[in-house]
């Protein structure tokens, strides 16, 4: 792949690490990213990972982004179209948010493509998602078509941010009244109005109980994200203070003090969780700079240790921990090494903003 004519602070890195998830996770045989580095079987993948697949869409547009490189638009369409040969020839699936993050990816690769296919995989999936509202907990989108009565953030986050952006589009204002109406639910019924904190959902068990010990990165960069969208459509001023209490109370709250780097959520789905966190704190960065200052800080301090000390030097493959060696027997799965990549690709953007010093 193509580095980009000027090479900043943080472009090699971002390079790097790409091109690494393309080498060690890209699968010629069924043309689409493996699940998990060693891959045991070199022409299957044996579990589907939907959202997995979504988020290495979102990826793969960030490096187009960066380098306009037009091997990757290709890349796209083989990582899409094995996606939808997985799910039976269709966008659409059980799970809201795996649509959700499906449907963020594709309106960027819309946006980058001006193709209609893509598009059209963006209407279908976003009048399935709205169909995921209803009126048990007061309203909000269900986390599961066969669980319409459990309501969480990763369901509602996304869906926020894909309205308004659809809104910025297309100037529908139907958008944009779905866009606040999920949000005011959200900020209602799974904030705490005092800190910001961004619980996970309510009624997982039936009970009306909110999990509040579950305690996510994923969330507070949704919620975040939403809330950034919405100041700039609307320029109110309520939604960025949100987005900024929230951003600083997560960094805080969220920090592995023994080893100096945002916590581990694990392997499988939480690999990806600091990755979706970082993702949206940049688009706070971008739009909030003089009030981010310290947010910048923690993501560059953690950029630097996961180089220096989470990363195999070899093969640049990331670990869960970003302060410690990733055990490359075991393996690494696809998800950890998006949120590395997503990473340095988000540090890139904001250099390019002028907001980093060189």
């Amino acid at each position: 792949m193509k580095l980009a004519n000027k090479t900043t602070k943080w472009e090699t890195k971002a390079q790097k690490s790409f091109d690494s998830l393309l080498q060690y996770y890209w699968n010629h045989n069924l043309e689409m990213f493996n699940n998990h580095y060693p891959n045991p079987d070199n022409r299957c993948n044996l579990t589907f990972h939907y959202w997995w697949y979504a988020h290495a869409i979102d990826s793969l547009v960030d490096a187009y982004n960066r380098t306009n490189d037009k091997e990757i638009l290709a890349l796209i369409e083989t990582e899409y179209d094995g996606l939808l040969f997985r799910n039976g020839g269709q966008p659409t699936n059980l799970l809201y948010d795996d649509m959700e993050w499906l449907a963020l990816a594709l309106l960027r690769v819309y946006e980058a493509t001006e193709k209609d296919k893509y598009l059209k995989a963006v209407q279908i999936l976003w009048d399935d998602i709205k169909t995921g509202w209803n009126e048990h907990m007061g309203g909000g989108i269900a986390w599961h078509k066969h669980q319409i009565d459990y309501k969480n953030t990763p369901a509602n986050g996304p869906a926020i941010i894909l309205a308004a952006r659809l809104y910025n589009h297309f100037g529908n204002e139907v958008d944009l009244e779905w866009a606040q109406k999920i949000f005011d639910w959200q900020e209602q019924n799974l904030v705490d109005p005092e800190t910001g904190f961004v619980m996970d959902g309510i009624n997982r068990l039936g009970d009306g109980k909110v999990d509040t010990d579950w305690e996510f990165t994923y969330c507070q960069g949704v919620y975040v994200g939403a809330a950034v969208e919405l100041y700039r459509i609307s320029n109110n001023a309520r939604y960025l203070q949100n987005a900024l209490q929230t951003a600083h109370t997560a960094i805080g709250k969220l920090y592995d003090v023994e080893h100096k780097v945002l916590k581990s959520e694990g392997n499988g789905d939480g690999g990806l969780f600091k990755g979706i966190m970082i993702r949206y704190f940049t688009e706070l960065i971008l739009t909030a700079p003089s009030e981010t200052s310290a947010i910048l800080q923690c993501l560059e301090e953690n950029a630097e240790t996961l180089w220096q000390n989470g990363k195999d030097n070899e093969k640049t493959i990331f670990n869960h921990l970003w302060n410690e060696k990733p055990d490359l027997i075991k393996g690494i799965d696809l998800s950890i090494e998006l949120s590395g990549v997503m990473l340095y690709e988000c540090l890139v953007k904001i250099e390019r903003q002028g907001l980093i010093k060189q």
